[in-house]
């Protein structure tokens, strides 16, 4: 087996892995936001409201109220 055999062999399996990859997060993406865990819409909004007043996507919580 020479080189560029070998190399091609690799760079489809890269390939292949990445494009399962990808189909994964889509999956999940589609998943949780069917579930209602995330509004994925409201994260595309930042993109036209992007100004340092705008109200966050979701609130901030402290970080005491995490801990407990």
């Amino acid at each position: 087996m020479d080189a560029r055999l070998i190399q091609g062999v690799l760079y489809l399996a890269l390939i292949i892995f990445l494009t399962f990859v990808l189909y994964g997060y889509i999956i999940h993406l589609y998943r949780s936001e069917k579930k209602g865990e995330r509004d994925y819409e409201k994260y595309g909004k930042m993109a036209l409201d992007d100004e340092l007043t705008s109200k966050p996507v979701e609130p901030i919580e402290e970080e005491n109220k995490k801990e407990s």
